[in-house]
């Protein structure tokens, strides 16, 4: 499995980052975690081909993680010219959020006839799914319920595990989440400053002998954290950076 960190940044673009959005290979799948506001540009720099892509599969609703989603499809259906079915995955009512976004952003739009089939999966806790080629587990998050709901993700394939958590505060949930997986990237937003629905760096090293996974990547880092350029045992995310597992 291989990861690519084609947006590492916060909801605001912090230190010029992209918005969040993985690109996930397993075998011959491809699959985008995530697709926020700025991601097309991010796809178009890095040289993404989106008719490769058979799945995007989203955390939660906010514009940074799920932004991309209605300039994805208007591209696929008037540009890209996609005929490859496309498969768009999340929490409870991602088939609703679609259309709402697609409608606000594109007026019009969430009536097109479509050039390629879409189907939507509603992934939660209770159902573990299978999209891409890769075994999916879904894991509640404390976010934004009103964005939500706010999960993590357990991918797996071929005895490989990436463990995301998308956008949350510490919770216990987090511990299962990574529990022996090869690497876990983890929101990091603040440096020690406790918030109700992010993670900052003080808290995440109280609990990390808690996680079981030998390695943590940071990412969506607002400018408190981006602010600590010291060294950490944990590695941090950058926009571009690869994982191999």
């Amino acid at each position: 499995m291989k990861v690519t960190i084609l947006g590492s940044g916060d909801a605001f673009g912090s230190g010029g980052r992209f918005n969040t959005c993985l690109r996930i290979e397993a075998g011959g799948e491809r699959l985008l975690l995530d697709c926020g506001s700025s991601s097309m540009v991010a796809l178009n720099q890095a040289g993404v081909a989106r008719n490769g892509l058979s799945t995007l599969l989203f955390t939660h609703f906010h514009g940074d993680h799920f932004g991309g989603l209605a300039a994805f499809l208007v591209e696929a259906q008037f540009v890209s010219r996609r005929s490859e079915p496309l498969t768009i995955a999340g929490p409870i009512g991602v088939e609703h959020r679609a259309r709402h976004a697609l409608e606000t952003d594109f007026p019009g739009a969430s009536t097109n006839r479509w050039r390629f089939p879409i189907s939507y999966v509603e992934v939660t806790p209770e159902a573990p799914t299978e999209l891409a080629g890769v075994a999916i587990e879904a894991f509640p998050m404390v976010h934004d319920e009103r964005a939500g709901p706010c999960q993590g993700y357990r991918l797996t394939q071929d005895g490989k595990t990436f463990a995301f958590s998308g956008d949350t505060a510490w919770t216990p949930a987090l511990i299962p989440l990574a529990a022996g997986a090869d690497a876990l990237l983890v929101e990091c937003y603040t440096w020690d400053k406790v918030l109700a629905n992010h993670l900052d760096y003080r808290t995440l090293t109280a609990h990390r002998g808690e996680l079981a996974t030998p390695r943590i990547i940071l990412t969506h880092m607002g400018p408190d954290m981006l602010a600590h350029d010291e060294k950490l045992p944990e590695a941090r995310a950058h926009d571009g950076m690869v994982l191999a597992l």
